[in-house]
């Protein structure tokens, strides 16, 4: 099945995480923790088909806000395709980014709203991650760090992808390899009217040494 995510289509099937759709697709998403429910870069505005997904979670109701939820928003690391239908989202990442382009001068009433959105869970969002343990929610440091690297690669690669569309550059295409010459065909000699001459060809041979040269490299005479 297909999603659209920022107005873009990517594939995606019943099961997945929405933030690993956006991931797989390269699409411009935050995910600086990994996926683990802690850094709430991932938010997502779902615009269309928010039944065919999975219920909120208990991370995203510590952490996300009444506004925000009324408004559409979950967390792409906890929110994941149940039913197979039309879905589009929009990414908190991609929304910031438009305001910034189109309207700069809004940009700090949307940091505003989003930064009191937070506070006024600040509380609750404590009160989860200190509980992570005892609610189903443990988190491994290894498997958090290898989730945490990871993001930033993709990060990082999502970024030259992004300078390399606006600028048009693509990356070298492997040149083939040179098709490897023809080996040639050996040169017979023969004698003819007391000279020696190539059955190929390539004309008389008048010295001992330029039959010799001709025998082990089957260059052409003159």
């Amino acid at each position: 099945m297909n999603i659209l995510i920022n107005d873009r289509e990517c594939q995606a099937q019943t099961g997945d995480r929405l933030l690993d759709v956006a991931r797989a697709n390269h699409s411009h998403i935050g995910y600086f923790c990994g996926g683990n429910a802690i850094c709430q870069t991932c938010y997502v505005k779902v615009l269309e088909g928010a039944k065919l997904l999975s219920p909120m979670s208990d991370a995203e109701k510590a952490m996300l806000s009444d506004t925000l939820i009324k408004e559409g928003t979950r967390m792409a690391c906890q929110a994941t395709i149940e039913k197979p239908g039309t879905i589009s989202l929009l990414t908190t990442v991609e929304e910031a980014t438009r305001i910034t382009l189109s309207n700069p001068g809004l940009v700090p009433d949307y940091m505003g709203k989003m930064g009191w959105e937070s506070a006024v869970k600040f509380t609750d969002t404590i009160a989860f991650q200190a509980q992570r343990e005892t609610t189903g929610h443990p988190i491994e440091p290894t498997e958090l760090l290898f989730d945490v690297v990871k993001g930033i690669g993709d990060a990082i690669q999502l970024v030259i992808d992004a300078v390399q569309s606006a600028f048009g550059l693509k990356r070298p295409e492997a040149k083939p390899e040179p098709a490897k010459a023809e080996v040639e065909e050996h040169c017979d000699v023969t004698a003819v009217d007391g000279t020696v001459a190539c059955r190929n060809g390539h004309g008389k041979l008048e010295t001992p040494e330029a039959l010799k040269v001709h025998e082990h490299s089957c260059a052409a005479c003159n």
